[in-house]
């Protein structure tokens, strides 16, 4: 059975100069114009260096191709949200229930935020869906939530927590892109997060119970 070959999705080089720093911006710039004037579909390398008024050798100098670019966009999108959601995750003057209503909040607020672009990079993902970067990305993530699960349900076995985890990363992306699509007003996003929030809060709230339970029962019988 024949490999499916990835396309290469790493920039060729880092920019050193502030110069080709400006190079770099301006052809990033442009390809947002275009995925989200043109969509996925159409979005080539030359209708990119075309928009940031560069040669294609230009743009090739730092993208190999359209995969990298549109890579490099998800990868910034990914980096700005994810980096917000760690530090409040990760925010000791707020108990855990507290960080995981904010980081709700943000996310959808974010979503709203960047939606067109947003939609137009899910339009692209399969063109880099299964790279080794995309799957890294993933895993990183993944430990974030990880450490955060562990404080907020300190006495639940791994398995459980990372079901419980699962099941609250698949509800809030599902509605967040929801509300991506729709356009929903600030006002009624915030009051969307707030409900998912109280939900997943009583929802760990259980599952803490329930562990303390069994363990008392437990200790009860032995």
């Amino acid at each position: 059975m024949a490999t499916r070959k990835t396309a290469r999705i790493s920039s060729r080089k880092e920019p050193r100069q502030a110069r080709s720093t400006q190079l770099v911006s301006d052809i990033l710039e442009a390809a947002i114009r275009v995925l989200t004037r043109e969509g996925a579909r159409r979005f080539t390398t030359a209708r990119v260096a075309a928009t940031a008024g560069v040669s294609v050798g230009s743009l090739y100098q730092y993208f190999p191709n359209k995969e990298a670019i549109l890579f490099r966009l998800q990868t910034d999108e990914w980096r700005q949200t994810s980096g917000l959601m760690q530090d409040m995750l990760a925010d000791p003057t707020l108990p855990p229930p507290e960080r995981l209503r904010a980081v709700v909040k943000a996310f959808f607020r974010s979503e709203v935020e960047e939606a067109a672009l947003r939609v137009a990079l899910d339009d692209a993902a399969p063109l880099y869906r299964d790279a080794p970067e995309t799957r890294e990305h993933r895993r990183q993530g993944r430990r974030r939530v990880a450490l955060f699960m562990r404080e907020a349900l300190p006495d639940l076995p791994p398995r459980e927590r990372s079901a419980a985890a699962d099941i609250m990363i698949m509800s809030m992306g599902a509605v967040g892109a929801q509300i991506s699509e729709e356009g929903r007003p600030t006002a009624e996003v915030d009051r969307l997060a707030s409900a998912m929030g109280d939900m997943f809060t009583a929802y760990l709230d259980r599952l803490n119970f329930s562990t303390s339970a069994a363990g008392r029962a437990k200790r009860g019988g032995a």
